[in-house]
């Protein structure tokens, strides 16, 4: 563990994301390059650094701008250099509406997969140089029970949850293309930020601390599975 680990997380600027920086950065193994679509404006984030044990980098990413995404290697190129990167958290998501099949928008829908399917998939192909250059080869896609069709949880929010079964996908052709990576899905629960509403069960600290458990002791025999924060598997 002297060398540390290296991090690259979407979507750090609220909520899960930031939480998951803040948590790593209390180790001093941990390097966190923590990435937002306005870092100027993540006062949050940057306040992290404040009794920080890890390391912390911010960098711009916007998941549903594609310049954006691979302007960004360069710069975490650079900042991490021949470390590579052990661990890439693809946690940015939307969900603009609780629609239903009949009734969605397809404007919606088009930014919605976006940002929650194409933004991964080609944050996943533009770090891939770095991802191999790391020690644990870690991806986990953030989903969710919504995109679960076993556990059927009935019509609401549409167009999201498409969109999760859309990236369990993804992470089952990535496992498949690359069997040397860990790759897997997580759902973080029903947890109280901004996406999850009002009657959200769970508080951040709680549902990362678990998130955590199970992503920094992942073994390759995990890879293309999807995991419950509390480590169980969910059916696809």
């Amino acid at each position: 563990m002297a060398e540390g680990y290296t991090w690259l997380i979407t979507g750090t600027s609220r909520g899960i994301g930031l939480e998951l920086t803040r948590q790593l950065l209390a180790d001093p193994v941990n390097t966190v390059v923590a990435t937002c679509r306005n870092p100027d404006k993540a006062c949050d984030l940057h306040a992290l650094k404040d009794g920080a044990k890890g390391t912390l980098y911010v960098v711009r990413i916007d998941v549903a701008d594609e310049a954006s995404i691979r302007d960004s290697f360069k710069v975490v190129e650079q900042l991490i250099g021949d470390k590579g990167l052990d661990y890439l958290y693809n946690n940015a998501a939307i969900n603009e509406a609780d629609d239903r099949a009949f009734n969605f928008s397809p404007a919606v829908a088009t930014r919605t997969f976006q940002a929650n399917v194409l933004g991964p998939a080609l944050i996943a192909q533009t770090y891939l140089p770095l991802l191999e250059k790391g020690t644990r080869k870690v991806i986990v896609n953030m989903s969710s029970g919504l995109a679960s069709i076993g556990l059927g949880l009935g019509p609401k929010c549409a167009t999201y949850s498409i969109s999760k079964t859309a990236l369990n996908m993804l992470t089952h052709k990535q496992k498949a293309e690359r069997p040397d990576f860990t790759v897997i899905v997580l759902d973080p629960g029903w947890v109280k930020t901004e996406m999850g509403g009002e009657g959200a069960m769970l508080e951040p600290e709680f549902s990362v601390s678990h998130i955590l458990k199970i992503v920094t002791n992942l073994t390759n025999k995990e890879s293309g599975k999807f995991f419950s924060y509390k480590g169980e598997e969910i059916p696809w």
